[in-house]
C-alpha cells in the first residue's frame, strides 16, 4: 500500500512542480511521478544539508520539501536541455 501512496504523492508533487516551472505540456503522468519521487529525494538531501529534516512522511512539510526538490530537478533539466 505504501508504494501506491508514494506514486500518488509523487504524481501530485511532479504535476504541481511542472505547473510552477511551466513544463506541464511537456510532461505526462509517468514523468510527473518520476519527477515527484526524485524531487522528494533531492529535496530531502537539500534540507539535510541545511540542517533541517528531510521528507518525514505524508504531510504538508514533506510535500513542500518534495516540491522544492522537484522544482530544482526541473530547473537543472531545463538548463541542460538549453541549446
Amino acid at each position: 500500500m505504501n508504494i501506491i501512496i508514494w506514486i500518488i504523492f509523487g504524481a501530485l508533487v511532479g504535476w504541481i512542480a511542472s505547473m510552477v516551472m511551466k513544463t506541464n505540456a511537456e510532461q505526462g503522468v509517468i514523468l510527473n511521478v518520476v519527477v515527484g519521487v526524485i524531487g522528494a529525494v533531492i529535496g530531502g538531501a537539500v534540507m539535510n544539508l541545511l540542517g533541517e529534516r528531510g521528507v518525514t512522511g505524508f504531510n504538508l512539510y514533506s510535500f513542500i520539501v518534495a516540491l522544492l526538490g522537484a522544482v530544482i530537478l526541473i530547473a537543472i533539466v531545463k538548463i541542460l536541455r538549453r541549446p
